[in-house]
């Protein structure tokens, strides 16, 4: 009696549809991420009841003891708006202020005032609060 059957089924498995599935969840993931550059310097920022999150292309950074960082590069005060200009010079001008909460206010609306003069737009980078 012939009882085999004459339909073979093959027993491998491939994987190329479900690496397809990864392959677009990683995408997924990858673009609906924030797309936020942290500041690498220790500042103190201080916090508000709600927060933005901007896209930003420039970071300029005051520290508590006064220095000015540009994109994590140490900056002199004299020659902040040179380089703050040459920064973003070509490029879509948005620039993101790290300020520490201890620096007084004085020095804020000097950098937002150079950054206004190059007709660039200004962002305050702040902590969520409670």
């Amino acid at each position: 009696m012939g009882l085999e059957s004459k339909i073979k089924v093959d027993a491998s498995f491939s994987m190329s549809s479900m690496t397809d599935v990864i392959f677009l969840l990683l995408i997924f993931f990858m673009l609906t991420s924030s797309f936020i550059t942290p500041s690498g310097l220790p500042v103190n920022l201080p916090s508000t009841k709600k927060s933005e999150i901007v896209m930003q292309k420039t970071s300029v950074t005051i520290t508590k003891d006064l220095s000015y960082y540009i994109n994590d590069r140490r900056v002199l005060e004299s020659a902040l708006e040179r380089e703050l200009a040459r920064e973003i010079s070509g490029s879509e001008a948005i620039i993101t202020l790290h300020v520490d909460k201890s620096v007084p206010t004085e020095y804020l609306v000097k950098v937002a005032g150079i950054a206004a003069a190059l007709n660039a737009k200004v962002s305050i980078a702040t902590q969520p609060g409670k």
